[in-house]
């Protein structure tokens, strides 16, 4: 803990006594200045960031265009609700958060992603300038709930990640700023949200001259202006056991009980067995690239049927000794999901190889929709 930062909040909460005035209606709304932003509520999306003291935080990207809201908190912690003297003076397990609320017609996930690692030092463990202890930690809290926008939203996360790991890494230096799904947010009390909007020359670590000017320019507010999701990198890459977790909880009783319990599908029921549609079958939890439509053919056997895999890497085959027989089964490699079994009686023409896959473990991506849904390197494998 920084004594420092805790007597002036002290201070303030005597001098005040829990009492806050507003300047005007719109900071006790807490709502973004700008009124030219014109928005509905499908245009809005919310991320958490943890940099230490969340009074600079905070400061630093309400000011930014397309930031509509920010709410600043404990979050992630093992007690409920804590107050700013728990948090400060014992371990709860929570960090300082600022819950931030934007347009992402205006501002990308990326670009607020860009300014979080630009202002804060990620190879620091629990500390952020003068501020010491686990709730100063850095971090960002995604909602995990299990939906292709947040499947994307966290390969987006991962991938800036990645490039500051290796920024640094040229530098011989560790990131650890942690990335985890969001499990609990408590906003902070009231004199706490806007701090330094009410307390100008308060405490603040952040170096708030560093607010780009291009972004407080921007103008115009168009549905082309951010796409994050122009890239053909998919979140299946960094598959974690947390988006597993909530990724099952989404599977339809069937879904699941094939993918994680080895069922098998009654035969002739599954949605992909008389399917021919162009694009590529994805492992329905992990999102893993599997089979293409160019090499499924029709078996007659009731299932999906495939002569070869999208990659050569791509699943695992481990003896299958249950039901009296052996078998060749076959799982997604990074989803670990149960797909179905491997037979030597497929066309002989085509290498002689039948993948017998249950519907239920897959999700279909046609062709029209590869690159949007971030599998943009398989298009080239649909060009006639």
């Amino acid at each position: 803990m920084n004594n420092n930062k805790f007597e002036i909040f002290k201070n303030f909460q005597n001098f005040f006594g829990g009492d806050i005035i507003f300047k005007n209606e719109e900071q006790k709304n807490n709502k973004n200045s700008d009124k030219s932003l014109d928005f509905n509520n499908n245009d809005l999306k919310t991320i958490y960031f943890a940099g230490g003291c969340f009074w600079g935080i905070e400061a630093y990207f309400s000011k930014l265009k397309g930031v509509i809201d920010t709410k600043v908190g404990y979050t992630n912690g093992f007690i409920p609700n804590p107050s700013y003297e728990e948090v400060c003076s014992i371990d709860t397990g929570h960090a300082e958060t600022v819950k931030i609320v934007y347009n992402k017609n205006i501002i990308s996930l990326k670009r607020l992603l860009e300014e979080f690692f630009k202002i804060i030092d990620p190879t620091t463990l629990n500390q952020q300038g003068a501020d010491i202890g686990k709730q100063y930690r850095t971090g960002i809290y995604y909602v995990s709930d299990g939906s292709r926008d947040a499947s994307k939203d966290l390969s987006i996360i991962n991938k800036v990640f990645s490039e500051e790991k290796n920024k640094y890494g040229e530098k011989n230096k560790s990131v650890v700023t942690e990335i985890k799904p969001l499990r609990t947010f408590y906003e902070a009390e009231d004199y706490h949200q806007k701090y330094l909007d009410k307390n100008p020359s308060g405490y603040c670590h952040i170096d708030l001259d560093l607010i780009p000017k291009d972004i407080l320019e921007i103008e115009s507010v168009s549905s082309e202006l951010i796409d994050d999701y122009e890239f053909d990198e998919c979140n299946y890459k960094y598959f974690t056991p947390e988006e597993k977790e909530e990724k099952l909880k989404r599977l339809s009783e069937i879904e699941f009980n094939v993918t994680q319990n080895s069922a098998t599908e009654a035969p002739f029921t599954g949605k992909y067995d008389k399917f021919n549609e162009e694009g590529i079958f994805v492992d329905i939890v992990s999102g893993e690239p599997l089979f293409t439509s160019l090499d499924k053919f029709d078996s007659n056997c009731g299932w999906p049927s495939f002569t070869k895999t999208i990659d050569h890497d791509t699943v695992e085959e481990n003896q299958d000794n249950s039901h009296g027989m052996v078998r060749t089964e076959v799982k997604s490699k990074i989803g670990k999901s149960h797909l179905g079994h491997l037979f030597d009686d497929g066309p002989i023409e085509r290498g002689g190889k039948r993948y017998c896959i249950n519907s239920a473990s897959l999700r279909f991506i046609p062709v029209k929709d590869l690159k949007k849904e971030g599998y943009g390197e398989y298009y080239e494998l649909f060009k006639k």
